[in-house]
């Protein structure tokens, strides 16, 4: 198994144990490709819920960017959602779980295709 099949099944039983639900696998492993290299470095590959700037750049570089969706508060309430269901004091939320539950939540997993 080559190392990004392994992360994405740690981002799958994320999805499970964090959020009790089934991931749609083929929709995992187009963002966690989409990521790049970012999931292999250990930094880049989590997001930090307590950090303001970081959340800023995940909705600017992430949702306005990448998912072409307009600025406005819904986009922090999205992904404050998201980190609070991921639970807030865990260290280790990592971007593709992140990225893959808004992409999920605002209905743009197209983008992926």
């Amino acid at each position: 198994m080559s190392k990004r099949d392994e992360l994405i099944e740690k981002y799958a039983a994320d999805i499970k144990e964090k959020f009790g639900e089934t991931p749609d696998m083929d929709f995992l492993t187009k963002v966690a490709i989409g990521l790049g290299p970012a999931i292999y470095n250990l930094d880049a590959s989590k997001v930090s819920g307590s950090d303001d700037k970081e959340l800023e750049t995940v909705k600017n570089n992430f949702l306005i960017k990448k998912l072409g969706l307009s600025d406005g508060p819904e986009l922090m309430d999205a992904i404050n959602t998201v980190i609070d269901k991921y639970g807030r004091g865990d260290k280790n939320k990592h971007r593709a779980v992140i990225y893959y539950q808004l992409a999920r939540h605002f209905g743009k997993e197209a983008v992926y295709n």
